[in-house]
């Protein structure tokens, strides 16, 4: 992104905090007419694209180029249209009414936009995806076998891009981003600015700083808490990785190996309430329920992401005999904690939305609580020009995630009129048998593959319209199929050869990029078994009795340690292989929600333990170190 100076500087400001205080009203006093709400938004956001990214790196990075320009002047000209006459067109019927020439004109010349817009703000791979559906919508007719549809005529395209409510670029993905997402992220700014973000890292040391491999621990902790604000992996990796990344390697971490850990914690912080990559607005939606429900049923899924990756780091450390840092060099818990009125607008949002509110309001509410927060310090102070800064930023990061639901509106009504979400149904049903286990590797390895440098919220989007309705034929509960293919969405950030959360970390550490994403996969190996968890026993996304959730919590969470002491061979000594494969097969067992498995595996732990102390009768257990 783009460090501005000049002219251009003073545009962004002025868009950014145009759109930032229109969002901040709409919340307020109430939502315009959804064509007004979605273009106003997108009026301002894409244009801002064109200044902020660059067209290529040998591009200016802080000014732009008159090119630059002229394609900012044309990206508000469809959205432009869209408000004016947003009358005509909400009344308009979809393949029916017919396309005006201006209306066509603007919706390719809207469709071309957004494609730059992709290339430089999100990823040339979701470009071609989107490339691909645009082609498929009238090429569909020539396609083989279950690729095969009607087609659709070139015009018809288009208008399905852009003049449709329902889907398409101003359809219900960029009201969900006009309404919703830009103000958490505006919330997350606010949040930051105030100076949440060293309250974490400070939290984070305090904890954890002391124990066995202290400061990989720090970057895990740090960065869930970073994760209830950003929503964004790469964002995590360097807003906690530069103050991490160089501490772990300081302590004998490997650059490769710190640079891991902080990707695979920063890629978890996606799944973290109450922001969760802002897909949790987009899955209430499609799951006709409330975001607060999405949020509330993730928490549990979120902190077993976490602890799997505590107990991989833990039994590494306990094995490569790393320590934490010195105690006189970590401050106290109660000096950090002398900050804690920083958390409070995040625990003052969370309250809202238990209680009813709607999130528009709650984050407007939590918003104006983190201003007035900040006022009881004078070093946490927010001056106008603060305040601005912090509302511009926002409207900055908003900008790429509202152009990559505008390219994911594109691909999902490609997906949705020319079937091929039913196709790619079959296709799964047919490859696997119907065997729900191999259907659920194969919806897995989709999901990775088409969230592969797309950021979280557009790979839900993409992967929920392909995958999820298989789950659910094969008896996976809605919940838990949306958020299966949510979660294996977003781990393609460190899933080579694309994991950018990696790559990032790695450009910190100094490490090499792919060995740094495989590292990542081996650290997060845990972390990819908690979907296939809750896909069987959907107790652990909160859908159960009281009983039923402590037991299944229980169970799984004995089945993380379990599994991370066999995967990585140390459990009160280093074990030999046969006692790591027995320790992975009682895993599984204790993840599985079968009580006479949970038995057996049970008994085989035991017996591990007992050949452990007696070998090591000085060593203390893995998990109590």
């Amino acid at each position: 992104m783009r460090v501005l100076s000049g002219p251009a500087k003073y545009i962004v400001i002025i868009l950014g905090l145009f759109i930032t205080l229109f969002s901040l009203y709409t919340a307020r006093w109430g939502v315009f007419q959804p064509f007004v709400q979605r273009g106003i938004h997108f009026a301002c956001l894409l244009p801002m694209a064109f200044l902020l990214y660059p067209a290529t790196k040998n591009s200016p990075k802080d000014t732009i180029t008159l090119f630059d320009g002229i394609l900012a002047i044309l990206a508000a000209l469809p959205s432009i249209y869209i408000v004016v006459n947003s009358s005509t067109v909400e009344s308009r019927i979809n393949f029916v009414t017919s396309l005006k020439n201006i209306e066509l004109a603007l919706g390719v010349l809207l469709v071309l936009l957004i494609l730059e817009a992709v290339r430089r703000a999100v990823a040339p791979a979701m470009t071609v995806l989107i490339v691909i559906s645009l082609l498929y919508l009238p090429l569909g007719s020539y396609m083989p076998g279950m690729l095969k549809h009607g087609g659709m005529s070139f015009a018809r395209t288009i208008e399905s891009a852009y003049l449709l409510s329902g889907e398409g670029v101003y359809g219900s993905l960029m009201g969900i981003s006009a309404t919703y997402i830009i103000l958490f992220i505006i919330f997350g700014s606010v949040v930051m600015k105030i100076g949440a973000g060293d309250f974490f890292t400070q939290l984070a040391r305090a904890l954890a700083g002391g124990t066995r491999g202290g400061p990989a621990k720090i970057a895990t902790i740090s960065s869930a808490l970073f994760g209830t604000l950003t929503g964004s992996a790469v964002a995590n990796v360097y807003a906690t990785g530069n103050f991490t990344i160089p501490m772990m390697k300081k302590r004998g971490f490997k650059p490769q190996f710190a640079a891991a850990v902080e990707a695979t914690a920063s890629t978890g912080g996606q799944i973290m309430p109450p922001v969760m990559g802002a897909a949790a607005f987009i899955m209430a939606e499609n799951l006709s329920t409330s975001y607060i429900q999405v949020a509330l049923h993730a928490s549990l899924v979120a902190i077993m992401w976490y602890f799997s990756l505590m107990m991989m780091i833990h039994f590494r450390c306990l094995k490569e005999g790393i320590k934490g840092e010195p105690k006189n060099e970590l401050p106290s818990l109660k000096q950090v904690l002398k900050d804690t009125h920083l958390f409070l607008p995040v625990i003052i949002l969370f309250y809202m939305l238990i209680k009813g509110y709607s999130p528009s309001y709650a984050a407007f509410t939590s918003i104006i609580s983190a201003l007035v927060v900040s006022f009881l310090r004078k070093d946490t102070r927010m001056t106008p020009r603060r305040i601005a800064e912090a509302l511009v930023d926002g409207a900055k990061n908003a900008t790429m995630v509202a152009i990559a639901l505008a390219g994911a509106g594109i691909i999902v009504v490609a997906v949705t009129y020319s079937g091929l979400a039913v196709s790619f149904s079959s296709m799964v049903i047919t490859l696997s048998f119907g065997i729900k286990a191999l259907a659920l590797l194969l919806i897995a390895i989709s999901c990775i593959i088409l969230g592969m440098g797309v950021p979280s919220t557009a790979a839900y989007v993409i992967a929920a319209a392909l995958g999820s309705q298989v789950l659910i034929r094969l008896g996976v509960e809605p919940l838990a199929a949306h958020m299966f293919v949510f979660y294996f969405a977003i781990i393609s950030n460190i899933t080579p050869p694309v994991a950018i959360a990696a790559y990032a970390g790695a450009n910190i550490a100094g490490s090499e990029p792919i060995r740094t994403g495989v590292e990542a996969s081996k650290i997060a190996i845990v972390g990819y078994m908690v979907p296939f968890m809750f896909a069987y026993n959907p107790v652990l996304l909160l859908q159960g009795t009281i009983g039923e959730i402590i037991v299944a919590t229980i169970t799984a969470g004995a089945g993380i340690i379990i599994l991370a002491a066999g995967i990585q061979g140390w459990y009160s000594g280093l074990l030999n292989t046969g006692k790591r494969i027995v320790l992975i097969i009682a895993a599984f067992g204790l993840i599985n929600p079968n009580p006479i498995t949970g038995l057996i595996a049970i008994l085989l732990v035991a017996v591990i333990i007992f050949l452990q102390k007696r070998q090591n009768p000085t060593k203390l257990d893995a998990v109590q170190q």
